[in-house]
């Protein structure tokens, strides 16, 4: 295996005992790097702080990715015109925050023989957002369900508003003596 010292430097390719030696002679750890490399790399360091520093990586990841939300919003086919709009403003501003939109439509007994209405409601819902947002997955069957995927276009993205900060007090104004 290539073994590389404690400092950074390449100790160079070593039967595996003479590296566990050569670690224990410097009171650390033999710590394997890369398993699939040829031949494998490993380093002389401690394996506590070793196990410290992943751990702080994995947390500065964290905090870099993005959690991605998935609303849902529930239509039928014979939707009233106000429960369509209400509906679509509900899926406009989850967009503009930012979120997923999974637009759903289930279908209830006799309704499967009318999946073209469903589709309808979805390809009105699709055209009026098209503004604000684009269609991930276009609008597919499962089950007696249809259902689309929303997503918000890259330029509308905006972050969520925090609360504004308050203003500083200001002193009063110094009277002069007198």
């Amino acid at each position: 295996m290539r073994v590389i010292g404690a400092d950074g430097e390449q100790v160079g390719i070593l039967p595996v005992f003479e590296a566990i030696k050569l670690a224990k002679e410097k009171g650390l750890d033999l710590v394997e790097i890369s398993p699939t490399a040829q031949p494998p790399v490993c380093r002389i360091q401690d394996y506590g702080k070793f196990l410290y520093e992943m751990g702080k990586k994995e947390k500065a990841a964290k905090k870099t990715q993005k959690n991605i939300v998935i609303k849902e919003v529930k239509f039928s086919i014979n939707v009233d015109e106000h429960d369509f709009t209400t509906k679509k403003n509900h899926v406009l501003r989850f967009l503009a925050e930012g979120d997923k939109v999974k637009a759903s439509l289930r279908f209830k007994g006799r309704e499967m023989a009318h999946r073209n209405l469903g589709r309808d409601v979805l390809d009105r819902l699709i055209r009026e957002i098209s503004d604000k947002g684009q269609v991930e997955f276009a609008p597919r069957m499962e089950g007696n369900t249809m259902h689309a995927i929303l997503i918000p276009k890259k330029e509308q993205v905006q972050a969520k508003p925090k609360a504004p900060k308050p203003p500083a007090p200001q002193a009063p104004p110094a009277q002069p003596a007198g």
